[in-house]
């Protein structure tokens, strides 16, 4: 890979570990250190999903105008203030603002770094990229959870201001290492109307192939990462008697499984339809939920709901070592000359819905109606499929199987064999 890659993959770690360092003690430090209540806390993470949605749609109309780079410098410069004025905030209304710019910042920086990764790869080249970045970023997340933890201390808010501290040295290094990387040259539209953000809009909606991405996109996302720190964790609890060891222990699994299959499923998913790819994680997700079903309502032993709810995390972690290959170069391939920002910002936006209504739905499913949560989620995963297989008839060649298209443009335009060789 090239320097500007490695540039944008270090920055992928950096956010990502910065982000672990804070994200799993909000709740803990907005609510119990800081003194606001639970329904402040609430409030903040509710502003984090908010202020996404804002941000994003107006996201991908300024990468294309003005390039990914600059919309990723603002952003990371927005994310540092915001954690820093959150980790000195005592009052709530300081704690929403603060929270609020924490939340836009990160929001642009996935449509951004994306687009740079697209910019900065060839079609050969992307799904590679693609899941160097999935894998760092799990990788930095769990890592600056793990150091987190072992900093906080839910008796001194010097801890948490800390914490946040260095939340905000990660991104503002990150200006510094971003702001060196020389991008190659990409289409922009630098003179568009007023108008376009609509009609960039209006276009994107006429793309029935990246219409049907987003609707896959919302239910792969409801379905999976709207339910893990959810629904799926109070079904865990209460159903099946996990208790917050094993918890951490299972979400420990998801984060391993990622880091340690990642590349070997690369090897196996790159040459395949990236349809039937969406389609196999629908049924391996499938399999999950019947495992978890199997946890909280199989009436075996503790010691077997435990294993079985394990396996669960397992097995969706093994469906998103699939996915990271596959569908964020899809959405690249999707996107027009020059308008990778906009589909990468729309296919963010459809993720912060699905994150914001996943918990909403899954949590009270999740801690009371729990055959029902089951059997609900795992006909979501069997609709992955279906949805994945439809999507497909949608694709052109080099869109699903862009390794087939090359190597077809190479063998017709390649030089004849000579017959005495």
């Amino acid at each position: 890979m090239g320097a500007a890659m490695r540039r944008i993959h270090m920055g992928n770690a950096l956010s990502a570990f910065g982000l672990g360092f804070t994200v799993p003690y909000l709740y803990v430090y907005v609510a119990q250190v800081r003194g606001l209540g639970a329904m402040t806390a609430g409030l903040v993470l509710a502003v984090f999903a908010v202020a996404a949605l804002v941000v994003l749609p107006f996201a991908g109309r300024a990468i294309v105008r003005r390039g990914p780079l600059p919309v990723l410098l603002a952003a990371l410069v927005t994310a540092a203030l915001g954690a820093l004025i959150l980790g000195v905030a005592s009052s709530a209304a300081a704690v929403l603002v603060s929270a609020s710019l924490l939340g836009a910042g990160q929001a642009v920086m996935q449509p951004a770094l994306a687009t740079m990764i697209v910019d900065c790869s060839s079609a050969e080249t992307r799904s590679r990229a693609f899941a160097m970045q999935f894998f760092l970023q799990n990788l930095g997340l769990g890592v600056g959870g793990l150091i987190g933890g072992h900093l906080v201390d839910t008796t001194s808010a010097a801890s948490f201001t800390l914490l946040f501290a260095i939340e905000a040295a990660m991104f503002l290094l990150l200006v510094v290492v971003m702001a060196t990387v020389r991008m190659p040259h990409a289409p922009r539209i630098e003179d568009a109307p007023v108008a376009s953000g609509r009609g960039s809009w209006k276009q994107l909606l006429g793309n029935r192939a990246m219409v049907q991405l987003c609707v896959l996109g919302f239910v792969l996302f409801f379905a999976c990462y709207g339910q893990f720190e959810s629904g799926l964790s109070a079904y865990g609890v209460e159903a099946a008697g996990i208790s917050t060891s094993a918890l951490g222990t299972a979400l420990a699994a998801n984060t391993l499984v990622i880091v340690v299959a990642q590349f070997a499923v690369l090897r196996f998913v790159e040459r395949r339809r990236r349809s039937r790819v969406i389609a196999a994680v629908g049924l391996i997700w499938a399999v999950a939920w019947a495992v978890a079903g199997y946890a909280g309502l199989g009436h075996g032993s503790q010691e077997m709901a435990t294993a079985a709810f394990v396996s669960t995390y397992a097995l969706f972690g093994l469906g998103e070592a699939m996915l990271s290959p596959t569908v964020a170069p899809l959405v690249a391939d999707l996107a027009p000359e020059g308008m990778a920002g906009q589909y990468n910002s729309a296919f963010a936006l459809v993720k912060q819905l699905a994150l914001a209504v996943g918990p909403a739905v899954g949590g009270p499913l999740g801690a009371s109606l729990h055959a029902p949560y089951i059997v609900a989620f795992l006909l979501f995963s069997l609709g992955i499929t279906f949805l994945a297989v439809r999507l497909g008839r949608q694709l052109t060649e080099a869109q699903d199987q862009p390794w087939l298209a090359k190597s077809r443009v190479v063998a017709r335009g390649g030089a004849p064999v000579s017959a005495d060789v």
